[in-house]
């Protein structure tokens, strides 16, 4: 089956006000009772979502332990998610079980910018370093995203609509149904908002528009074969500020971009050895278009273009071996491949560099019980890189529920490799001697109900070696600033991070309740004598609470709060991030059995936090829209 329809379970548990035990999926690829997963894991269940109000995916997940996101300015500006301390390129996006990932981007990460929360149902947000399971750009974490299932038998859709401050429109529909042996589901949105300055000390608007559809049919071929198809689209474009002659300084300018995503996937799942194992074999397919403009340069607009495309087959299978153990393997063939160029009044149709790389990987998974009450995970990936030779990584993890009763110990240790970008590697501040990133990480946690709370303390650690940055040329005999280069990438850092991780969720005296906190110390090592330093943009602290109540007439109230502390804006001396509360107000009113009216008030002290120096946020907004289920 895929990872979407093994979620489906994990999706009716999670919606369900009953005590049930809650499933995950991402942790170990298959549908394992949370209480029996050695892995950090936060769900953020539909409920959650549709209560939330959210329509950027990572306002969510900055709700979430350890999960540190900053943005270049409003709505469509850059947006970075880093997990545990790590670099943003280091945190792996997953939608229905495909990778997303654009192998033009500097990283060769996912820029969740245009990640809207459109048809997204459920949220696992995986913390630590996964590359065993899930390989190389997963030494942060892993944040996997669910869309709509088709129900076979009915027919169902939703719809909202939302206007609010600085002219922000929204409207969403999804539809699905089937019948016999054929389930389909169709969605989409549109989004669109005058936005704010991107330059902080801009007084011009950088408006940002996006419109996106998904669609996905399922097909029961038998009863023990399904025909999997999915696609999802997307075209953004947003304006934003530069660094204008005379002054060269970050102001206003009139620059503009377009990205245009798509992601197709084909799966098959089907049985072997008499329906003892199961298997999965798809194709998935991701596609990357990205342009920036600026009016106001000579002889062609045209800036930058980019493409980025990857393919990816992929098997997997499970089988179980006894009642107390569960095996998982799987193989994955990718290949990626770049084209990018620069256009300048002085060369407007330059040669694209175009590049290409592939990564062919085999993993295996043992999860069972050795004893009562504990759950033992062993896993292990072995990855043949075209360009990096062969590389091994391992992981290891482990739950005990003392007498099965309602308090669980988690452990885990891991091992994390991730291979330089194409970017990193090519482009014109590119460097082919650069080295892959290890890293090894750990958690040490522990988790306990009481009545209708689950409150959890988790201590981790990561050290990273080879770390990629960017490294300006500054005169001196370093041959890789020949030709007047600016910069290049090299292997300049060895980092590490230690934290602890602090959350409540649940319900306390007739309220709805979730809380976390996150203390982490991420560090540049310091060399040669040299002092260590805090990484840039990981504030120390960061908490939030979100606390909710139905009233009379299904009223439903909401407050949120989410902080995050002072950090370092650069690793060069700028002067730092200042710290930041905001605060949030939301209500939602049922009119009948179909439609509801909600509202929201973002950013209520209207503190506009500076995430990114220099650029700026769209501080106080008010929202009122409407929905309908039917």
């Amino acid at each position: 089956m895929s990872l979407a329809s093994l979620a489906g379970a994990a999706v009716l548990a999670a919606a369900v006000d009953t005590p049930v035990e809650p499933v995950v999926v991402v942790a170990n690829r298959v549908p394992v009772a949370a209480s029996e997963s050695g892995r950090s894991v936060t769900v953020i269940p539909e409920g959650t979502i549709r209560d939330r109000q959210a329509l950027v995916v990572s306002d969510l997940l900055a709700t979430t332990p350890g999960v540190g996101v900053t943005r270049n300015g409003g709505p469509g500006g850059v947006t970075a998610v880093r997990i545990r301390g790590a670099e943003a390129e280091q945190t792996l996006f997953v939608i229905d079980g495909v990778r997303l990932n654009d192998p033009s981007v500097i990283g060769g990460a996912y820029d969740a910018a245009n990640l809207l929360v459109g048809d997204i149902r459920r949220i696992e947000v995986l913390r630590g370093v996964q590359s065993a399971l899930w390989g190389g750009q997963a030494m942060g974490g892993v944040v996997s995203l669910e869309t709509g299932l088709p129900a076979p038998g009915t027919f169902s859709g939703e719809a909202a609509a939302e206007a609010g401050g600085l002219g922000t429109a929204y409207l969403r529909a999804g539809v699905g149904g089937g019948s016999g042996a054929l389930a389909w589901r169709l969605a989409a949105d549109s989004y669109s908002t005058d936005g704010v300055s991107a330059a902080r000390s801009g007084t011009e608007r950088d408006g940002y528009r996006r419109t996106g559809a998904s669609g996905r049919i399922t097909a029961d071929l038998s009863e023990a074969v399904q025909l999997d198809l999915r696609a999802i689209w997307s075209d953004a474009r947003n304006t934003f500020d530069g660094y204008p002659a005379p002054a060269y300084v970050f102001a206003d300018t009139r620059e503009r971009g377009r990205t245009r995503e798509a992601l197709g996937y084909a799966g098959l799942t089907f049985p072997l050895a008499g329906g003892r194992m199961k298997n999965r074999l798809g194709l998935a397919v991701t596609d990357t278009r990205r342009r920036t403009y600026d009016p106001d340069q000579a002889v062609t607009d045209l800036t930058f273009r980019a493409e980025g495309r990857v393919e990816r087959w992929e098997y997997q299978g499970e089988a179980t071996l006894s009642p107390a153990w569960r095996l998982t393997v799987g193989a994955e063939s990718e290949r990626s491949r770049m084209r990018i160029a620069s256009p300048s009044p002085w060369n407007p149709e330059p040669e694209p560099l175009s590049r290409s790389t592939g990564v062919d990987s085999a993993y295996v998974q043992a999860l069972g019980t050795p004893m009562a009450d504990v759950t033992l995970t062993l896993a292990g990936r072995l990855e043949q890189h075209e360009s990096f030779g062969r590389h091994g990584s391992g992981q290891a993890a482990l739950a005990w529920r003392p007498g099965g009763g309602a308090t669980v110990v988690r452990a885990s240790l891991g091992q994390g490799f991730r291979a330089p970008s194409l970017y990193q590697l090519y482009s014109e501040y590119g460097n082919a001697g650069l080295q892959p990133e290890t890293a090894v990480g750990w958690d040490l946690g522990l988790e306990h109900r009481t009545g209708g709370l689950l409150v959890s303390l988790t201590l981790f650690g990561r050290r990273t070696e080879d770390q990629i940055n960017f490294a300006t040329c500054s005169g001196g005999g370093d041959p890789n600033c020949a030709g007047g280069r600016y910069g290049y990438y090299a292997n300049l850092d060895r980092t590490q991070a230690v934290g602890l991780e602090a959350a409540a969720s649940g319900k306390l005296g007739g309220f709805d309740l979730d809380a976390s906190y996150t203390r982490t110390r991420a560090r540049l090592e310091g060399q040669d004598g040299a002092p260590d330093k805090d990484l840039a943009r990981r504030p120390k602290d960061m908490a939030s609470l979100d606390v909710s109540r139905t009233l009379a007439g299904d009223l439903r109230l909401g407050l949120s709060l989410n902080y995050a502390g002072e950090s370092l804006s650069d690793l060069w001396g700028g002067p730092p991030l200042k710290s930041r509360l905001t605060v949030g107000l939301r209500a939602e009113l049922p009119l009948g059995t179909v439609f509801s009216v909600y509202g929201r008030i973002e950013d209520v002290t209207d503190e506009s936090p500076e995430t990114v120096r220099g650029y700026g946020a769209p501080g106080r907004v008010a929202t009122l829209g409407l929905r309908a289920r039917f």
